[in-house]
């Protein structure tokens, strides 16, 4: 994991009486001794018709900007006054998604903070919604904020997958245990790791061809595996027995489980971006856990991980008003 040295924190609403990306983002920054930026990327769209063209349609611009800047700047004085290093900024540009990443990579932020929008993530691999595209999208690691209040003395859960399962990169292993050790050692909380596998895939063999005897020796042979190799990934990280879990169950299942048993603040873990039919079927555990677990998540990429967002912004999103009917 590459030191965090300056922290973009995407403000949903900067008009917002209470805001819980900032104020776990300052405690991170206070913590790392990093830079804070307060970003509103500002996409809603103008409808405008043949008259507000010319001089009104910049002015109209000017003034939502400077309004959600002055916003960001009330905000901002709170934590300068605490002693942290803040700047703020509002662009128009969108989607949200790729308004946050191209901020971010101009910046050379090195952790995005982000609340979660409120709602259902209902078929994820189908629908544009802002939080699980800027988890696909981003390169830079993702804390998306679901909970409020300051961090204390916090339960890290860092989910890896040493059998790297759907082809996820083996250095993706080493993100999550070195990000999840090093927000653990700033926050003075307590990392646990977790592995989850299954120890016999459904419907792998015809319900004919195996005994109960063959199935408990498959179930024996996969889960001594899977020890093996969580035991390997653990090596460089001094982790107590206790704190360890190894369970054989779906990803999902298993992540939201221990979660709840350890009574974790925030779940580390890694995500690939996969686009068309193969991302639909096999899905992404980083999205399916967006509204099943109950404490904040922060994700993680491979250090090869190369975005999809365009460098350049898109600038004000117009919309015509319907036509006038006629005289």
């Amino acid at each position: 994991m590459r030191p965090i040295r300056r922290i973009l924190v995407a403000v949903k609403d900067p008009s917002a009486q209470s805001l819980p990306a900032v104020t776990k983002a300052a405690q991170l920054a206070h913590a790392y001794g990093a830079a804070l930026e307060l970003f509103h990327g500002i996409s809603t769209p103008l409808y405008v018709d043949a008259y507000a063209f010319g001089s009104t349609l910049p002015a109209l611009e000017r003034r939502i900007r400077q309004r959600c800047m002055r916003e960001l700047e009330l905000a901002a004085d709170k934590l300068r006054r605490k002693g942290l290093e803040v700047t703020t900024a509002a662009e128009w540009d969108h989607p949200v998604f790729e308004a946050i990443v191209r901020r971010a990579n101009r910046t050379k932020a090195d952790l995005i903070v982000a609340e979660r929008h409120l709602g259902h993530h209902v078929a994820p691999g189908m629908l544009q919604l802002t939080d699980w595209e800027l988890l696909r999208t981003s390169p830079v690691p993702v804390l998306l904020i679901k909970s409020a209040g300051r961090y204390r003395h916090p339960v890290v859960l860092a989910a890896i997958d040493p059998a790297h399962a759907y082809g996820k990169p083996a250095e993706l292993d080493e993100e999550i245990l070195g990000t999840a050790k090093s927000v653990t050692r700033a926050l003075h909380g307590a990392m646990h790791a977790l592995h989850a596998y299954i120890p016999l895939p459904t419907g792998a063999f015809p319900d004919t061809t195996l005994t109960e005897e063959t199935v408990d020796k498959i179930q024996a042979a996969t889960t001594a595996r899977a020890r093996r190799g969580f035991s390997r990934a653990l090596r460089k990280v001094k982790l107590r027995r206790e704190r360890r879990h190894l369970v054989g169950r779906h990803p999902i299942d298993a992540i939201e489980q221990t979660a709840h048993k350890i009574h974790s603040s925030l779940v580390v873990m890694g995500a690939i971006s996969r686009s068309g039919l193969r991302r639909l079927f096999i899905g992404n555990t980083a999205e399916a856990l967006l509204d099943r677990l109950p404490c904040d998540i922060l994700v993680v990429k491979s250090p090869h991980f190369a975005t999809t967002v365009p460098r350049r912004s898109r600038g004000v999103r117009l919309a015509a008003l319907s036509a006038t009917p006629g005289f």
